[in-house]
């Protein structure tokens, strides 16, 4: 039965994933941004709630009582300690590290009863349930803790999702080329190589098993020197014979799939960037995996196409639908919606 509230969310962790949930949080009309929270003044805390900050007048708490010290020793202005929050809030987005997220969990959500959601860097014993919504949404159903897959898995997810609910997939194989550091990340750059993941195959394939189990795919990964985009190369045997219309009529129909057309000009990750800079989205996120329209090729039974990942972005309307699904306010197709219409993902 679907539950008619409003959900409190607090978001903890204001870094590159964290600061965009807590934007698109503040967009839903079944949820109130109840506050952030950091243990540091970094860029993109300072900047959102500075007087031009899209979160100008949002709360901030500290993790922590190191974080505490710290922040107000950074000139901010700080509410308090999140754990005093903890029976007011509904719900925790957790985009903290990797290790501070356990913690987190072990300290702060779990002796309150408070649910929270963790990102696809944490370890994979955080939730029992792992979370796309385009794959699983009803599993997180009345879930305490539920994992966000990582971007890459998201991608491949929505892609294979809408193949494989359409004709059926046997098996895929998908090589994945990864962008070396995101553009703030200037500490891992310049990097002059391509550097193969030796371990094969790689964590990719069994990362989307476990939001797709049924799934046979196997993957091999390497990082190139880029920061806008990852890049995939998939192959997938089909369960029965279809024509490349079919297969992009499957995209077409998938909600946060961009058919990319490299025929216009936009044959490169590149040119897609400046694309959404054109279109005036915010950061030039992407949030849709975006295929190459050109690339989507049936031969003798499988499928052959191409997609990129805007890493930055693409985990964050599944966030949103993960707090939907874990308090069962709606269905899947009634959450993909609301959050693609109050983010304005077309």
């Amino acid at each position: 039965m679907l539950r008619d509230i409003m959900v409190e969310v607090v978001v903890n962790g204001i870094g590159t994933i964290g600061k965009r949930v807590a934007e698109a949080v503040k967009k839903q009309e079944d949820m109130t941004l109840y506050g952030l929270s950091d243990v540091s003044a970094g860029q993109g805390l300072v900047t959102l709630l500075s007087p031009e900050g899209e979160l100008h007048g949002t709360d901030l708490y500290a993790s922590n009582e190191k974080g505490l010290e710290q922040l107000k020793e950074d000139g901010m202005h700080v509410e308090g300690l999140l754990k005093d929050q903890m029976e007011e809030v509904d719900l925790v987005v957790d985009a903290t590290p990797s290790g501070v997220d356990e913690m987190n969990k072990e300290n702060l959500y779990e002796p309150h009863d408070v649910k929270a959601i963790f990102q696809g860097g944490a370890s994979d014993d955080i939730a029992e349930v792992k979370f796309n919504a385009d794959a699983n949404y009803e599993e997180a159903s009345g879930e305490d803790f539920v994992k966000v897959v990582s971007c890459n898995t998201t991608s491949l997810s929505r892609t294979m999702s809408a193949v494989d609910e359409k004709f059926g997939v046997d098996e895929a194989v998908a090589s994945l080329v990864r962008r070396a550091g995101d553009i703030p990340q200037d500490g891992r750059g310049p990097v002059n190589s391509t550097i193969p993941v030796t371990d094969v195959p790689s964590h990719h394939g069994p990362d989307v098993q476990a939001v797709m189990p049924e799934l046979d795919i196997k993957t091999l990964a390497v990082k190139v020197p880029v920061t806008y985009g990852h890049v995939h190369m998939v192959n997938a045997e089909l369960e029965e014979n279809v024509s490349e219309e079919e297969v992009l009529e499957a995209f077409k129909n998938q909600p946060r799939v961009n058919l990319i057309e490299a025929d216009a000009g936009f044959d490169s990750t590149g040119k897609v960037h400046e694309q959404m800079r054109d279109l005036g989205r915010k950061r030039a996120d992407m949030q849709e995996a975006g295929v190459w329209k050109e690339t989507v090729t049936v031969d003798d039974g499988t499928v052959y196409w191409i997609h990129m990942v805007h890493q930055e972005s693409i985990v964050v309307p599944d966030n949103v639908d993960a707090i939907r699904a874990m308090f069962d306010m709606e269905g899947k197709e009634e959450s993909i919606e609301k959050t693609n219409e109050a983010m304005e993902i077309e």
